[in-house]
């Protein structure tokens, strides 16, 4: 026998003529006739090739088959139930999962933050985190690996949309007793005399564009590069060499020490944005975890979480 033979209706109207043993009853609590409800049973009949309900005109009562056939009826009721209650949580934001991908330092310490606080009001969203190198973002994205990505301004070309969430100046890493700590300004000419390293291909690649159009003597070239910035982080607390990173390395380098120095004569200022695709859909709950993420990072880029550069 064919499901599509079956309607929610006709099921309805069963369980409930069952529970109120009563047509009119029926009939006010599904808002129609008395006469519709009849009917509604009569097809379902039809339908099943059996009687639901003995009908008197003092009573209605169910047959031994209707009884053996009811609570089959009230499972799938239940099970359509949860599915409009599923779908609501859907079209509402409330439910689903999220992939989010970031370089090592925002996954490991502003995500989990901001995902706290979501799933805190949306428990039945669930965020993933895939921490991911500054030169795979874009292309994670594209690929649908991700829904989303947030890191420092990349190329995004046609099928990746970016929007700049906050600036973070580009600044020189290195232990309080390093001799650039004491200077009151450190100028990119400061650092040809430096042991510096970098971290990952974007890093090493961002330090040699910004110092692209100099003189080729006075370019600045790192000694060594790591993959990640934790450890070039941990070479510099122990003054094996200073780094240049983006400034909101800041949430973990102030743990271990280090100082903070606005690299000038030119100030170079990293963005860092939260990119989505533009060739497919993204769910409800990525959309509304991409609206509040964009809003959260703006917030936590004023705090002091990322510190100050000194002067």
């Amino acid at each position: 026998m064919p499901l599509s033979r079956f309607t929610l209706r006709q099921l309805e109207a069963f369980a409930t003529v069952a529970e109120l043993h009563s047509f009119k009853g029926t009939a006010e609590r599904m808002g129609l006739t008395t006469q519709a409800v009849s009917q509604l049973i009569a097809d379902f009949e039809a339908v099943l090739g059996f009687r639901l309900f003995d009908r008197t005109t003092r009573r209605v009562a169910l047959t031994g088959a209707g009884r053996d056939f009811l609570g089959s009826v009230r499972t799938v009721l239940r099970h359509v139930h949860d599915a409009e209650s599923a779908a609501e949580d859907v079209r509402q934001r409330a439910a689903g999962l999220v992939r989010v991908g970031a370089p090592m330092v925002l996954a490991s310490t502003a995500l989990p933050a901001a995902i706290r606080t979501y799933t805190a009001e949306h428990p039945k969203v669930v965020v993933r985190i895939r921490d991911l190198p500054v030169d795979s973002l874009i292309d994670s994205v594209s690929a649908g690996d991700v829904d989303l990505a947030v890191g420092p301004d990349r190329t995004s070309g046609q099928e990746i949309s970016s929007q700049a969430l906050f600036d973070s100046p580009w600044v020189l890493w290195c232990s309080p007793d390093h001799p650039l700590a004491h200077l009151k300004q450190v100028r990119w000419a400061d650092l040809r005399h430096h042991t510096l390293v970098a971290a990952g291909r974007d890093h090493e690649l961002s330090v040699a564009q910004m110092r692209v159009n100099a003189p080729e003597d006075t370019r600045i070239t790192p000694v060594d590069v790591v993959d990640n910035i934790s450890t070039a982080l941990g070479m510099a607390t122990q003054g094996l060499a200073a780094t240049l990173a983006p400034a909101y390395v800041g949430v973990m380098a102030a743990r271990l020490g280090l100082v903070m120095k606005r690299v000038v004569e030119p100030e170079t200022v990293r963005k860092v944005c939260l990119y989505q695709p533009l060739n497919r859909t993204l769910s409800p709950a990525a959309e509304g975890f991409a609206e509040y993420l964009a809003h959260w990072l703006q917030q936590w880029s004023e705090t002091d979480v990322t510190a100050k550069p000194a002067a």
